[in-house]
């Protein structure tokens, strides 16, 4: 793989690490400003939100800007985000902080797919863009740990202080390390909204809020769900979502890898199995053992879905891609805001901290149903485009024969 994959992980790490470690990290920044619990969550909010706005906007204002550029400038932005996050002498300016990194999130991914699967060959495209998103997952397995023990440490500000400055190796290694690839003559703004308009596109959007969402109705409330069913001690959350984390990983790696040589096999293997797990979660959350090879095989099978819907939504927009990348990265937080919601919703009705387990396995089945229709639309649209190239030299001989 091109050395310009790891600057793109390098970046990808830095996000990831950002997004994730201020939940680790709520009380301390409660206790600093002196609001609620509740009133600082709204960092966690405020970036799902950037996240999904930014998407389509940061790409937008990016199409006629080389990619390369685009993704230094991302860079840049992430920087600044956390850097105000860091030295925030309010609550308000923290916010804002928040904010700013998160326009970053879903472009930078959204690029950054595009530019990794063009640095290769058509046949390793899922592996490239898999390799692109391992810095996402081991954001989740070293990043977030750490700066969690940082900021409670040594204060939450040199978390957010280190998180910028892996932004400047990231900006570095953008700048160094990925080449100037030029953008495909004559695609405009129009070109990339014309591509949303096929319908695999938004099918694969589909999967992706379904599929995601479903690893997010049971990860969002794993904590009382491992402390008051499993019997697990409150410490040990945090090394429960460590090896959520080394699930994500060799999902991502695992996926990326299949989803080159059989991409919707792969798609209803990890659907498939992500609902029988999340169902069986429900069971399984009940005894520590199982409840941890459980946790395991969520990201495993959840994270192996991510780099074939991501290729897939670049096959289909092919030509004008970048905006519809960059959407499917909100998709993935849409599923997780959707997922997160309807999760609290069956446990505020009584059912109990494992309800959000049937509700992520029902998600995970309509995301399997939205891959076969997927597939069976792909198979029709290609069988009558076989029917009409073979029809044509027919009609072309009958009209001569007549004439």
């Amino acid at each position: 793989m091109p050395l310009a994959l790891l600057a793109l992980a390098i970046g990808a790490f830095g996000i990831g690490t950002t997004e994730f470690v201020i939940m680790g990290l709520l009380p301390e920044v409660a206790n600093s400003y002196g609001v609620s619990i509740p009133t600082a969550g709204l960092l966690v909010t405020g970036y799902a939100l950037g996240v999904m706005f930014g998407a389509p906007l940061m790409t937008a204002l990016g199409t006629r800007v080389p990619r390369k550029r685009m993704l230094m400038l991302l860079m840049g932005l992430f920087i600044v985000g956390n850097l105000l996050s860091a030295l925030a002498p309010a609550f308000g300016v923290m916010l804002a902080g928040r904010i700013v990194a998160s326009l970053t999130h879903g472009a930078f991914f959204g690029i950054g797919s595009v530019v990794a699967a063009d640095l290769v060959a058509p046949e390793r495209k899922a592996g490239a863009i898999a390799m692109m998103f391992t810095g996402l997952t081991t954001a989740n397995v070293v990043g977030v740990p750490l700066g969690t023990f940082l900021g409670q440490s040594a204060g939450w500000r040199v978390t957010f202080g280190l998180v910028a400055a892996l932004g400047v190796v990231g900006l570095a290694g953008v700048a160094r390390l990925v080449p100037d690839l030029p953008r495909p003559g004559g695609v405009r703004l129009r070109h990339e909204l014309a591509a949303l308009g096929n319908v695999q596109v938004l099918l694969a959007m589909a999967m992706t809020v379904l599929g995601f969402g479903g690893v997010f109705a049971a990860i969002t409330y794993i904590a009382p769900m491992m402390t008051d069913v499993a019997g697990f001690a409150g410490s040990s959350v945090t090394w429960l979502l460590v090896l959520f984390g080394l699930g994500m990983v060799g999902g991502n790696l695992v996926g990326g890898r299949f989803a080159d040589r059989a991409l919707m096999p792969m798609l209803y293997v990890s659907l498939g199995a992500l609902s029988v797990v999340l169902a069986l979660f429900t069971l399984t959350a009940h005894d520590r053992i199982a409840a941890a090879v459980t946790v395991f095989l969520i990201g495993a099978f959840g994270f192996a879905t991510v780099p074939p819907l991501q290729k897939r939504v670049l096959d289909h927009a092919h030509g004008a891609p970048t905006l519809a990348s960059a959407l499917n990265i909100g998709a993935f937080n849409l599923g997780n805001a959707l997922a997160a919601w309807l999760g609290g919703l069956v446990i505020a009705a009584g059912h109990g901290y494992t309800a959000p387990n049937w509700v992520g396995a029902g998600l995970a089945a309509a995301a399997l149903v939205v891959a076969v229709v997927s597939a069976a639309l792909e198979r029709r649209d290609g069988a009558r485009g076989t029917v009409a190239a073979g029809a044509s030299p027919v009609r072309s001989r009958a009209a001569a024969t007549h004439h």
